[in-house]
């Protein structure tokens, strides 16, 4: 190893999370945001003058959301905070305001800090917010060795405050929102930038500042995903459907749904649950006095509402076999590693070298495997090596399945042994 990877194998116990509670100082709580709850931006005026005072800020600029999963359709933000020095701290209602594009450009050249910057990143976008350049706490984190990575235990291990967490879950698109749950999201930026300087200095102390700037990078340059392909094979229970006519219902069912939660713009758990679809599709009905007889098809439920899933069920039945779906998502990529062992004994043996590897490297370097290499990446590599798998060859399908440069250094070397030694 060289001299920065035994830097970063050093790490605190304090970083990793290993400290007994007991050792360690009761957290203060943290009860209120230092200026108060700041008043909720919902007008263009009001809008316009937050996007000056944030602009004549200084520093990073501490970036959160709040969604309504659970409760509505779709991710879409319903609340956005934001805590930049000389600012202080802003809640946004993208309700009142849906096109935040001129706060966006306002800050773009600003270093957001986000905590788990990919779950909110796509509802900020949606509402004209791109970074150029971002921190992310909670990655910084898994860099870092912590055990718990969520933003309360980061705040409590890293800065010894406690942080309320009880609005978590709650339906953010209820309108007034409650002081409890804006003092709740003023509270999520209040630290944030505190936790960043703080997490920096731990990376820089490991040699891992490096690793966490090209992570950082490589998020803030994503393009957008594209769209889920057969969204409906998704459905919980669906390893329960066999049979291709069963699959049909599911999707028609799935279909259905998904049309009447986006025009109620409800969560489509709340129009019909995944456990109801299956039985369905399980039972296959012949009629909606059938269908009321399943699970999750109940004496609740409306004549109206049995006859509109009914007939998303005589539409599968009646479907030819041409137009059936078939069984299982088409693969992209290697088979599932259960089955390498019969379909190629060879590649089974290099990734279970593959795997060892990078699991004692990672234990080494403190920090989890996924984030040291991604599983689907060595599968890839495993099942369809280089030709000559040198370290050049490998490092080159590394980097195009989209490692780092600082994960194809540390795992090429390793990588290549495990193919070179059982390449057959």
């Amino acid at each position: 190893m060289t001299d920065a990877q035994k830097t970063a194998a050093d790490t605190t116990l304090r970083a990793a999370g290993d400290s007994p509670p007991d050792s360690r100082p009761a957290p203060e709580p943290l009860l209120e945001p230092r200026e108060g709850i700041p008043p909720v931006t919902a007008s263009g005026d009001a809008l316009a003058e937050v996007v000056a005072a944030l602009a004549a800020g200084n520093g990073p600029l501490a970036v959160d959301a709040e969604r309504a999963s659970g409760y509505r359709y779709g991710q879409r933000a319903y609340l956005v905070q934001l805590r930049r020095q000389g600012a202080g701290s802003v809640l946004i209602d993208p309700v009142g305001c849906p096109d935040l594009g001129t706060l966006g450009d306002a800050v773009a050249d600003t270093e957001w800090v986000l905590h788990a910057a990919t779950q909110d990143l796509p509802c900020l976008r949606d509402i004209g917010m791109v970074p150029t350049r971002l921190f992310d706490t909670e990655l910084a984190g898994r860099l870092a060795g912590f055990a718990r990575v969520g933003l309360g235990a980061m705040v409590e291990n890293v800065l010894g405050y406690a942080l309320e967490k009880g609005h978590s879950a709650v339906d953010w698109s209820t309108r007034p929102l409650p002081d409890p749950w804006l003092r709740y999201a003023a509270l999520d930026v209040e630290l944030l930038v505190d936790l960043r300087d703080a997490l920096e200095e731990e990376l820089e102390q490991q040699g891992k500042l490096e690793w966490a700037r090209q992570e950082f990078a490589a998020i803030a340059g994503a393009p957008p995903a594209p769209p889920r392909k057969d969204p409906w094979r998704r459905t919980s229970g669906m390893h329960k459907v066999r049979r291709r006519r069963q699959m049909a219902v599911v999707r028609e069912l799935w279909t259905a749904r998904d049309r009447v939660a986006q025009k109620r713009d409800v969560s489509p758990g709340k129009v019909l649950g995944d456990s109801a679809i299956v039985e369905a599709a399980l039972h296959l009905p012949p009629n909606a006095h059938a269908l009321a007889a399943l699970p999750g098809f109940g004496h609740r439920m409306g004549r109206r509402q049995l006859e509109q899933w009914q007939a998303a069920v005589d539409r599968a039945r009646a479907l030819p076999d041409s137009e059936l779906p078939q069984p299982g998502a088409p693969l992209n990529g290697p088979p599932p590693p259960r089955a390498w062992a019969d379909k190629d004994p060879v590649a089974a043996a290099r990734l279970s070298a593959a795997r060892a590897a990078v699991t004692a490297l990672a234990e080494e370097l403190n920090l989890p495997q996924e984030n040291l290499i991604t599983p689907d990446t060595v599968r890839r590599l495993c099942w369809e090596p280089p030709a000559e798998p040198n370290p050049d060859a490998v490092s080159a399908v590394l980097a195009g399945h989209g490692a780092r440069p600082w994960q194809v250094q540390l795992v090429s070397p390793l990588l290549t042994q495990a193919l070179t030694t059982h390449d057959g």
